[in-house]
Order: C-alpha cells, then structure tokens, then sequence
C-alpha cells in the first residue's frame, strides 16, 4: 500500500468520523427542538437522506441540508416516527409487566413480546433509510419495510447486530453518544439498507430481463414501488419487489 494510498484512506476515515459526529450532533438539536416526541421523527428522516447523500458520494452543506429536510419532511417524520414510539412504548410497558411474573403464562407472554421486539427492531432499521430511497404513500412505507425485514432475514439479522453493538457501546461508555451514540447508528444502518435496496433492485432488473435468472414469487408477493429520483442515476423509475 503506498503512502499517498494509506494517505487518502486515513482522511476518508477522519473525515467521515468527523461527518458522523456532526450528523450526531444536529440529530440532537432538532429532536430537542421538536420536544423529543415531535421532533425524534423529523430529525431522523433528515438524518437518514442526509447519509443516502453521504453513501452516494454526494457533498452538501450539512447543517443546511439537515434544516431543510428536518423542517420540509416535519409531518411525513412524525407520521412514521409517532406510530414508532407508540409500538415501542406499548411493547417496554407490556414487556414490564409480563417479565416480573413466574408463571408459564407470563413466560409465555414475554416470548412473544421479544419476539414482536425483535420484529419492530429490524422493521424501524428499513423504515428511514426506505423513506430516503422511495416515494410510497405513508401506511406503505410501514408494510414495505416490514416485508422486507422479514424476507431479508440476512440482512435483518446484521442490522440488528449493528443495533444491538451500537447500545452496547453506549451504555458501557456513555461519553460517546453526545458524539457517535445515534449518528453512527444512523450511518451504519443507512449504508447497508442502501446496498440491500440496491441489490434488490438489481435483482427486480433482473427478472425483468430475464425471469429465469431470478426467484419467482408467489402470487400476491410481490409489490411495485417506484424509488424517488436516483441521485446517481438517471431519474427514471426503478420497479423493485419487496416482500
């Protein structure tokens, strides 16, 4: 490896780090600046397109960007982010109540909420990175990502391990998350839904082309979205099959 190569890639790293602790930053602020409630929403779906940029290669001026999206999608972000918290908070209170009881009903019932857990984890980790990548009426964002959460159980499984090491991490040093806590969840979660979106697409090219060459669905699985304006691609409509 030569130096001006090792060179770059330091910078490349440096810089990014350096990117994410701002995206970090200002995903703070604006969910303070929404009330936490109204604002976790917004500031995530801002955050989320800012890192499709970011993956795309695409430079803007962060903190510009991230107010414009904060502010223009402030509805379209609490109608995905409000639900989010309502399910979350539903499934902590229930989790609760049913984990402090011994009986074989009990156990039972805490079972099933992890597993509804694990299910609304690997669900949300689709459900921003979708809204950044496809133009889909509200309710669909929340059958889409779902779907592919659970047919894409690969990809599901690291994402949640990504999750699960980002708080891990946090809880043992609390002093990363003014500064990496969200922002690199963030980052990691919306780099690989970008290549698992990309692939998908790919895969639906595919069978259009050649319908051998990729997985026939069963009737009724398969669903047509049309993705929002590429950013490094021609602006013409991607038909992708999400299950």
């Amino acid at each position: 490896m030569t130096s001006g190569g090792f060179g770059f890639r330091a910078y490349t790293f440096f810089d990014t780090l350096l990117w994410i602790a701002c995206l970090n930053m200002l995903w703070i602020v604006f969910t303070l600046l929404g009330g936490v409630v109204l604002g976790i929403g917004p500031s995530t779906t801002a955050a989320h397109i800012l890192v499709r940029d970011k993956v795309q290669g695409n430079a803007t001026p962060l903190m510009r960007r991230y107010a414009k999206e904060y502010f223009k999608n402030f509805a379209k972000g609490n109608a995905l982010g409000v639900p989010v918290l309502v399910v979350a908070a539903a499934l902590a209170l229930n989790w609760g109540y049913f984990s402090a009881g011994w009986d074989l009903g009990s156990q039972v019932a805490s079972a099933a909420i992890l597993l509804a857990v694990l299910f609304a984890a690997g669900t949300l980790c689709y459900l921003f990175p979708m809204f950044a990548r496809y133009e889909l009426t509200l309710p669909q964002y929340f059958v889409m990502s779902s779907r592919f959460a659970m047919r894409h159980l690969a990809g599901t499984v690291i994402l949640l391990f990504v999750t699960a090491a980002a708080v891990f991490a946090c809880r043992s040093l609390p002093g990363l998350v003014p500064f990496f806590g969200v922002g690199a969840w963030l980052y990691l979660t919306g780099w690989l839904c970008d290549r698992f979106f990309a692939a998908n697409d790919d895969a639906m090219a595919a069978k259009e082309t050649d319908p051998a060459a990729a997985v026939v669905l069963a009737s009724g699985d398969q669903a047509t979205i049309t993705a929002a304006s590429p950013l490094t691609a021609p602006s013409t409509d991607k038909e992708i099959s999400l299950v």
